[in-house]
């Protein structure tokens, strides 16, 4: 799976519309702790793009990474572009898209 950050494509401070449309015309999936995309995608009611979202508080680095990974290997890649992945501390859970 490759990764970008928004910041290497110049959209460091793109508004979070601009992010979400251009992750998915490149069918991407967007990692944030930022609860305005889950809320963007739902009120929209968009089947996409994939969302995975960190909650509980400040992660570091090798945290994430650790998370990030356990959640990837318990869903498909089919299941990743339809869904909002929320990823805590003790659990992950889905959701599928279109929410609502």
């Amino acid at each position: 799976m490759m990764r970008v950050h928004a910041s290497r494509i110049g959209l460091a401070l793109a508004p979070d519309e601009t992010i979400l449309a251009h992750a998915g015309k490149e069918h991407r999936v967007v990692v944030t702790a930022d609860l305005d995309f889950p809320r963007l995608i739902a009120l929209a009611e968009a089947d996409g793009p994939g969302l995975i979202l960190f909650r509980g508080g400040d992660w570091n680095e090798e945290e994430a990474v650790v998370r990030l990974q356990a959640a990837l290997t318990a869903l498909s890649e089919d299941e990743l572009p339809t869904s909002i992945i929320v990823v805590e501390r003790t659990r992950v859970r889905r959701r599928c898209l279109p929410v609502g």
